[in-house]
């Protein structure tokens, strides 16, 4: 079904067509996708489109992530459609729109109600991720491509343990320094001590 948008809209502000005209996934960073999460996404995107079953996803985790097409904040399905319209030209696959209030589903031969019930989105950190592996597993697997989901990334882990060291290095640096401060505050050179003392 063709919708017709206002040729406002169609101005290139929406940040997700931009990136998805060339990526197969558009992740905000206020998303708040722990980094393992991204990797699993990362993967299983991959995973489809090796088995035969090119899919893209856009997650919207605020307003503001729609660029200059907020008025369709809350309209996953709207949206999708309007995504899907603005990649026509480079893409024509399906297309999957995770909002905090539902999903939204184009060019994929099912609605989303049908290919998605019973997908769950958790009001949580990380909700939205959760949401959008289990919501491309269930429409691959709709259109004959079960996927498993890919275990979460050593590297990611990994680099979340070295930023975590490294803040703690960090916070012993400083506290180190502040001893040494306080320190060189009480011990003042004889010099400065007599002048006091006159």
């Amino acid at each position: 079904m063709l919708i017709a948008y206002p040729a406002w809209v169609r101005a290139d502000g929406d940040p997700a067509s931009d990136v998805l005209a060339t990526q197969p996934l558009f992740l905000p960073q206020d998303a708040a996708i722990p980094l393992s999460q991204q990797s699993q996404l990362s993967e299983l995107l991959h995973a489809a489109a090796q088995d035969g079953y090119p899919i893209r996803a856009a997650l919207i985790a605020a307003r503001s992530d729609l660029g200059s097409v907020t008025e369709l904040w809350g309209e996953p399905q709207t949206y999708a459609a309007f995504l899907g319209q603005e990649l026509a030209l480079v893409y024509r696959g399906p297309l999957l729109v995770v909002m905090p209030n539902g999903f939204g589903v184009y060019g994929t031969g099912v609605s989303d109600r049908t290919a998605l019930a019973g997908v769950r989105i958790p009001a949580r950190p990380g909700g939205l991720g959760s949401a959008a592996l289990g919501a491309i597993q269930r429409l691959a697997a709709t259109a004959g491509h079960p996927l498993p989901l890919p275990p979460p990334s050593a590297t990611a882990t990994g680099a979340r343990s070295s930023h975590i060291i490294s803040v703690i290095v960090f916070a012993i640096g400083a506290a180190l320094i502040a001893l040494a401060w306080g320190a060189s505050l009480r011990t003042r050179p004889p010099r400065m001590r007599r002048l006091r003392d006159t």
